[in-house]
């Protein structure tokens, strides 16, 4: 017992990571590694990082609106489309500790990356209430992002200048 505990000081945590990392990069060329890049396109793979797994939680259940795409059969990676390199380099920051907590939110550029699933003529006339309508406002083309957020709560822009009705309504996935 004694021999097991030398060893572990002679293996910092870092180095047996490290080494880890070596043994998963060999598995990723062999047919395992193969299974293991298609078992990674399930969400609930993800969560096993315990840093993703309040992401995931929030896709799988709850009020927010990553779930609600998961209701839709939207998953993960038809948003967060990495390349397998990036996917390793997750993989390797995380066994080597090499992030930060939480993470940084993740911006998807323009408007577009939300228009290339959702209608946005259909949205704007589903919100267009009697009072106002925040897809269609004086603020003009406005960031998707500026309002709804995937994996936190949603909040309503207008409401830094405005009290709409509407804005009551929302429900449980909104500030």
């Amino acid at each position: 017992m004694d021999e097991m505990k030398d060893q572990s000081k002679k293996w910092p945590r870092k180095t047996r990571n490290l080494v880890l990392i070596a043994v998963a990069l060999i598995v990723m060329g062999s047919g395992t590694g193969i299974g293991l890049l298609k078992a990674s396109e399930k969400p609930a793979f993800c969560s096993y990082c315990h840093i993703i797994k309040p992401y995931y939680n929030s896709w799988n259940e709850g009020d927010l609106l990553a779930h609600k795409h998961a209701e839709h059969d939207v998953t993960c990676h038809d948003c967060h489309q990495e390349s397998v390199s990036d996917k390793i380099s997750e993989g390797v920051k995380y066994l080597t500790g090499d992030y930060e907590t939480p993470l940084n939110r993740r911006e998807f550029g323009t408007r577009e990356f939300c228009l290339s699933c959702h209608d946005f003529e259909k949205v704007k006339s589903a919100t267009n209430f009697e009072e106002s309508n925040p897809h269609d406002n004086h603020n003009g083309d406005q960031e998707c992002n500026l309002c709804h957020n995937m994996h936190r709560e949603s909040q309503v822009m207008c409401a830094q200048c405005h009290q709409f009705e509407w804005m009551d309504d929302l429900g449980k996935g909104w500030k």
